[in-house]
């Protein structure tokens, strides 16, 4: 009997550490995404909260730091102290975020906040330092890094299923900037020859690793700055995908789970315990025929 109650024990250990496996990229990335969904919602707020002297005073530092970047012989240096004033720049609730990123095409919507360090790019997408602020202008060629094929979160994981002509969106302050992608190259780590700026144009590139899995070297998605014409449609998925977390609204495929809030988790969630129960059951029957024998 007692052989027989470490057998089951140990069947269910090993049936829950599979579970968890399973389940860890699922709940991990429907956590960030609340985090992500929660973090633009405040900076949304703050947004609306401001006065238009102090949203007028940070777009004017923003376009003025874009202008020095232009004198700079090597612009992706920064001394401590130039590091401190670009991290105070567009910061407008102190925790560094200076806005978000949305890509309809690949149904992705991320807190975009400065620099590119690791505890940054494990659940959002990172400004580029050296690279121009995300305030739109002649002249600017603003950078913005995700990461792609992290188990707990999606980020940049589809950016190569981007194509030209697609759009995406940078909402920072009270704007939104539309580019529509022009370019696509993939360089070494090192070259930052493709993110060059252009005195004509308003570029902003999209930086990602790949091949997925290798990440030898780097994915640039480039896009030059369009009208932004946001249709009553589109501004509905844009406010569903804020409500509900990046990559929550959409195609039938996933409807069934949209309709339960959270469902993403809920339903595998609910798969792992009916198969537990079935494993119980199981070993108690086979116990019970063992007894009677």
């Amino acid at each position: 009997m007692k052989k027989s109650r470490i057998t089951t024990i140990l069947l269910i250990l090993i049936f829950l550490a599979g579970a968890s496996l399973l389940l860890y990229p699922t709940v991990s990335d429907y956590w960030n995404s609340l985090h992500q969904s929660r973090a633009i919602a405040e900076y949304s707020k703050k947004v609306a909260e401001m006065k238009q002297e102090d949203y007028s005073q940070l777009l004017a530092a923003a376009q003025e730091y874009n202008r020095s970047l232009l004198e700079k012989e090597d612009r992706y240096k920064m001394s401590d102290e130039e590091r401190a004033e670009y991290e105070s720049l567009l910061d407008i609730s102190g925790n560094g975020i200076m806005g978000y990123i949305e890509i309809p095409g690949i149904r992705v919507s991320l807190p975009l906040y400065h620099g590119t360090s690791e505890a940054v790019l494990q659940v959002a997408a990172g400004h580029i330092e050296g690279s121009s602020l995300p305030v739109g202008g002649k002249g600017t060629h603003c950078a913005i890094s995700g990461h792609r094929g992290l188990p707990s979160a999606k980020l940049f994981t589809d950016l190569d299923k981007m194509k030209e002509g697609d759009t995406f969106s940078l909402k920072v302050l009270n704007e939104t900037l539309t580019y529509q992608v022009d370019q696509i190259l993939v360089v070494e780590p090192y070259d930052m020859d493709a993110l060059e700026i252009d005195p004509e144009q308003d570029y902003c590139t999209l930086v990602t690793c790949t091949p997925y899995g290798i990440n030898t070297h780097r994915l640039l998605i480039r896009g030059h700055r369009i009208e932004t014409q946001e249709s009553g449609q589109e501004s509905r998925q844009a406010q569903e995908t804020m409500e509900t977390g990046p990559g929550s609204a959409g195609s039938g495929e996933t409807a069934a789970v949209q309709t339960i809030p959270g469902g993403e988790v809920l339903i595998p969630l609910v798969l792992v315990i009916l198969a537990a129960g079935i494993l119980i059951i199981f070993c108690r029957k086979r116990k019970a025929g063992k007894n009677k024998k």
